[in-house]
């Protein structure tokens, strides 16, 4: 391939390759140290002995490889916060829940959940003992509580909590997505029980806080509704915290979520203003460093202002780099502006690899760049409307292109209507973003006119319903498409082939596709036999009951839920879409169920569960039944009991300790997940 002419993008990719061996196989720090050490000692050897003989090596190469590989897996180590030695999971004693005197800062502000408000902090010490590390912060919500200021610095008496892994099958494992960002613990406490210290310093994540905060309190005297303010917050400042679910949910079925992540779009438009505001600078002596230093330093203030999300970080590094170029003049490659960018991120935030935008937008960029050229020479015209709709509709199918297969294993659908809502969006975005700034600028100096400002609201108010009534079209709209990791790779190997075999129309081009698509058609074979064969399953469920019985690629389903529960509950969903499952049919709970040689009794409120004769292998407990499990257990000897999520706390604990004194195995959803029975 054309592009591993360039050495960047081959010591990119390795640097990808050590990084995730470095987070999957947890090498010691130590020994990482001493392989990177040994192999940069027989690269320099190498090179110095090529260079005395003018001779080029194959081993040099190899070792440079090898060595990049081996510094992937070494940043990952040093950035791996439990391997330094202040960190605070190394103070933690085997009592996991005893009570510690903790002092922390506030770090971030995460959106709030239904009964607490979220934090993450920057633990400072434990015990009177310095420590280093972040944890996630959860308050109890009541009508009292306010909002707790970033760098902000509180000591509390509570317990480290373990994060919970997801209880039912197929869940959003928000244990990992933590994990990734470095969060091993998590703490619960009420307001009441914070006690605000003397704050010592600011850090640059409370001068980022403290500037949006201003911004939004000179914006909230023009009387923007709360939806428009959310979307001028995600466009113009990179937070989509206050973005209501309605609104969210418009834009993810409109195919426009980008638009409110702050990206290479965004960037690009700044730049250019940037570019031709600093034009007076260049004329001086050294007008054209001083102009690359002072475009630089701005988009890395907005990138901190913005908080440094990974689709951020990207954009700002790459156009970096843009500038630098542009303003001494350099010729650039956008592949090789694309690997450096990322070379320098992961260097600096390996775990970067692993962030869904981080990796959506690197694809979008690079499809876009790869694609759009070959598309856009389909058709050419004159004028310069339909041209310019034209290649907004190119680069809109190139990005989408590009990322629809990861975008299908993360979100399991497709918003078949994406190209309308970005021709109409994406030529206005450079408008709207231009004049966005500009309205904040003048609010910060309080010279802001009114009529700007209801202006622009009416603009974003326009935008949020046009993507409304976008989403609103669900025929259009392809939900719940199941979508394996295994189709991501062979999706993307397709694809490339299906490119190639456009560019290069001969033998070896067809040949290569038509492997291609043999792979994907064993994939789909593969697929097919792996699904789940005959599953009995108890799912969790706070308060309710909820059971799956699945065969012959069918699921049944019985459950207690109300109309409102069962329109919210997703554990379904989740399960049938990760499994490749088509079929569901709703079912009453039955008194027994026989999956083959095994037994199951279900015991409800009722408490009936005098059957003679009838040895069961497995009891679920349902609804709270007012037994006697001595005797049931004397009775009926089940050699298994399980109890789901619908029963009184005090009767678990209580059901766990008999089981526990008799020797029987005992299952609470609530604690170890969803119970699965194969037959």
């Amino acid at each position: 391939m054309r592009l591993l002419n360039f050495i960047i993008i081959k010591l990119t990719a390795c640097l990808v390759i050590g990084i995730i061996i470095g987070y999957f196989f947890n090498m010691p720090l130590y020994l990482s140290l001493v392989l990177t050490g040994i192999s940069l000692v027989f690269l320099l050897v190498l090179y110095l002995v090529a260079k005395k003989q003018f001779i080029k090596t194959v081993w040099f190469g190899v070792f440079s490889f090898i060595t990049m590989i081996l510094v992937g897996i070494l940043v990952t180590n040093l950035h791996n916060e439990k391997n330094h030695p202040k960190h605070y999971t190394q103070l933690l004693s085997k009592e996991k829940d005893s009570l510690k005197t903790i002092t922390c800062r506030i770090r971030e502000v995460l959106k709030p959940s239904s009964y607490y408000d979220k934090y993450v902090v920057d633990l400072l010490e434990v015990d009177n003992i310095k420590v280093s590390g972040k944890s996630l912060l959860n308050i109890q919500k009541d009508s009292l509580t306010t909002s707790l200021k970033v760098d902000a610095i509180y000591i509390t008496e509570t317990s480290f909590k373990d994060l919970i892994n997801p209880l039912n099958p197929n869940q959003f494992n928000y244990k990992i997505y933590l994990d990734k960002k470095y969060i091993y613990q998590q703490l619960f406490t009420s307001e009441a029980s914070l006690f605000k210290i003397k704050q010592n310093g600011t850090t640059l994540f409370g001068i980022a806080n403290n500037t949006r905060n201003h911004i939004n309190e000179r914006l909230k005297r023009y009387n923007f509704n709360p939806d428009e303010l959310a979307i001028i917050n995600a466009l113009l400042l990179g937070q989509r915290q206050d973005i209501s679910e309605e609104v969210y949910t418009s834009y993810t079925n409109a195919g426009a979520i980008h638009i409110l992540a702050i990206s290479g779009l965004h960037i690009g438009i700044i730049l250019l203003i940037l570019q031709y505001i600093s034009k007076p600078i260049e004329r001086i002596k050294y007008g054209k460093l001083l102009s690359a230093i002072l475009i630089v330093s701005i988009l890395w203030s907005f990138a901190i202002i913005a908080g440094l999300s990974a689709s951020v970080t990207r954009a700002v590094t790459m156009f970096s780099v843009v500038a630098i170029a542009m303003n001494l003049k350099r010729p650039t490659n956008i592949y090789n502006t694309l690997a450096i960018s990322m070379f320098t991120i992961l260097l600096f935030k390996p775990l970067f690899l692993f962030d869904v935008g981080f990796q959506l937008s690197y694809l979008a960029v690079f499809s876009i760049v790869s694609i759009d050229p070959l598309l856009y020479k389909l058709w050419k015209t004159k004028y310069w409307l339909p041209d310019k709709l034209w290649h907004t509709l190119t680069v809109t199918f190139s990005a989408q292109l590009g990322i629809i297969p990861l975008s299908l294993y993360y979100f399991h659908q497709f918003p078949s209507l994406f190209f309308l809502s970005n021709l109409v969006i994406i030529p206005l975005l450079g408008i709207i973003l231009g004049y966005g700034i500009f309205l904040i600028l003048l609010a910060v100096l309080n010279i802001l006119p009114q009529f700007a400002a209801t202006i622009y609201g009416y603009i974003i108010s326009l935008m949020n319903r046009f993507v409304e009534w976008i989403s609103a079209q669900e025929s259009f709209l392809f939900k719940e498409i199941p979508f394996s990791l295994l189709y991501v790779f062979v999706s993307y190997i397709c694809i490339i082939a299906l490119i190639r075999f456009y560019i290069k129309r001969h033998y070896a081009s067809l040949k290569l596709f038509l492997i291609a698509i043999l792979i994907g058609q064993c994939a789909i074979i593969y697929t097919t036999y792996e699904r789940p064969k005959n599953k009995f399953i108890v799912f969790h469920k706070n308060r309710h009951s909820l059971l799956g019985n699945t065969f012959n690629n069918k699921m049944h389903i019985a459950s207690d839920f109300d109309s409102i529960t069962e329109s919210k509950n997703k554990i379904i969903k989740d399960y049938t879409v990760g499994n490749h499952i088509k079929t569901i049919e709703k079912d009453s709970f039955q008194l027994v169920y026989l999956l083959n040689n095994k037994k199951v009794l279900v015991i409800d409120s009722l408490g009936i569960y005098n059957i003679k004769s009838f040895q069961p292998d497995y009891v679920l407990l349902r609804q709270s039944p007012k037994i006697n499990l001595n005797r049931l257990i004397d009775s009926i000897k089940p050699k298994h009991i399980i109890a789901d999520g619908s029963n009184y706390k005090s009767y678990v604990t209580y059901w766990e300790t008999v089981c526990k004194k008799r020797k029987i195995p005992f299952h609470q959803t609530s604690k170890k997940g969803a119970f699965i029975i194969e037959y």
